[in-house]
């Protein structure tokens, strides 16, 4: 069970949910520390007081803010608690919006809400299905840390989930990052979303979505201690130079379709059209055929020609001869 993050309340109109802060999500990296090269000894940091030069244990420190060099403000964890503010102790929700009109960029680590004791059961219920059926989020003011922070409420499997969120002015404006202007065809176009199609999956599930590096990182240290060689690295690809985008985005399509071993629908890429090569010699007309009746009724009159020339006979006629004219 994760540990309490924080405890307080869900302020919903004139409804007070009690909940649990615990964290949503696990570190599964691999972590060092520091050690002295010479002789593997660990190397730590020690918190020393500056006026007395020596080091001091946890209990002994608190927080100050500094007014001036020779003036601090102690600052306890008392006093962070009673602040003169709504949110200190409650997660006041202030609006509803469609998720999708959050900038995702906003949108930071999240945590998980427990209901606090069966007292905040119906309630609590209450607040999930409620944003399940409106379809929204919950915008909601809340301070931890020292500071009244910004957060976004959502249910995940009847759970309800706090996400930190960035203020507006937190996030920067990218308008200096804009490439120069340039032109995009409809064919390079249709090409990208052929192979967003040919990309596209169901669930963000299997090896693909497994974090590899940590996985690569165990290999090292396993190898180490059993002192064998280490996995040889492979060798990087280095990024070809896009000289003819409609070829590039043809080969990504094949290879994304390779990989899936063909388990999608072929994507139609549209090619660019080829220059028509230039003739000199003019092609002959074709001749027009006749229709199809025509031919046949030509073909009778021929046969019946070709009878009555068989009936005549092949001798020709004599002629008599003529008579010597009289002196």
């Amino acid at each position: 069970m994760p540990r309490t993050i924080w405890s307080g309340a869900i302020s919903f109109g004139l409804v007070t949910v009690p909940i649990h802060v615990v964290g949503a999500t696990e570190d599964h990296s691999i972590h060092f520390h520091q050690y002295h090269l010479e002789d593997m000894g660990r190397v730590r940091y020690r918190k020393v007081c500056e006026l007395e030069g020596r080091e001091v244990a946890q209990d002994e420190i608190g927080k100050g803010y500094e007014l001036t060099k020779t003036q601090v403000i102690p600052i306890t964890d008392e006093d962070l608690s009673n602040l003169p503010l709504p949110t200190a102790k409650a997660i006041e929700i202030d609006a509803f919006v469609p998720l999708a009109s959050i900038d995702p960029i906003r949108i930071a680590e999240g945590y998980y809400l427990q209901p606090a004791g069966q007292v905040a059961a119906k309630p609590y219920k209450l607040l999930v299905q409620a944003l399940g059926r409106s379809s929204k989020v919950a915008v909601a003011k809340y301070a931890w840390s020292g500071r009244e922070r910004l957060g976004l409420l959502r249910v995940r499997d009847d759970v309800l989930v706090l996400h930190a969120m960035r203020w507006p002015d937190e996030v920067r404006d990218p308008a200096e990052l804009l490439p120069p202007p340039v032109e995009v065809t409809d064919e390079e176009i249709e090409g990208a979303l052929a192979l967003m199609d040919t990309m596209t999956t169901d669930s963000l599930e299997g090896p693909e979505f497994q974090d590899q590096y940590t996985e690569a990182l165990a290999q090292i240290i396993e190898a180490k201690r059993e002192e064998k060689p280490l996995p040889e690295a492979p060798e990087p690809e280095q990024p070809a130079q896009v000289l003819d985008l409609m070829a590039a985005l043809n080969a990504s399509v094949q290879q994304a379709r390779a990989s899936r071993g063909e388990r999608r629908e072929p994507a139609e890429v549209h090619e660019l059209p080829r220059p028509k090569r230039k003739t000199t010699a003019k092609k002959e007309p074709a001749a027009k055929k006749e229709p199809a009746a025509k031919r046949t009724a030509s073909k009778k009159t021929t046969q019946k020609k070709a009878a009555t020339a068989g009936k005549q006979p092949t001798t020709a006629k004599k002629t008599a001869p003529r008579k010597p004219r009289s002196a």
